[in-house]
């Protein structure tokens, strides 16, 4: 294998293990949707929790 064939297959997997732990990075960050109970404030809109003035 010459030279710059194994610099470029370096480079790959150092960009593939870069984009793999930024995927988990967001993964674990945040959480499915259907996971959340039913909030009031998606159940109802935003103007019926006002007081009636």
């Amino acid at each position: 294998m010459n030279k710059n064939k194994l610099v470029f297959l370096i480079l790959a997997i150092l960009f593939l293990l870069v984009m793999l732990y930024i995927g988990y990075d967001i993964s674990s960050r945040t959480t499915f949707p259907g996971s959340k109970g039913n909030l009031k404030e998606r159940i109802a809109p935003s103007d019926s929790l006002k007081t009636n003035e």
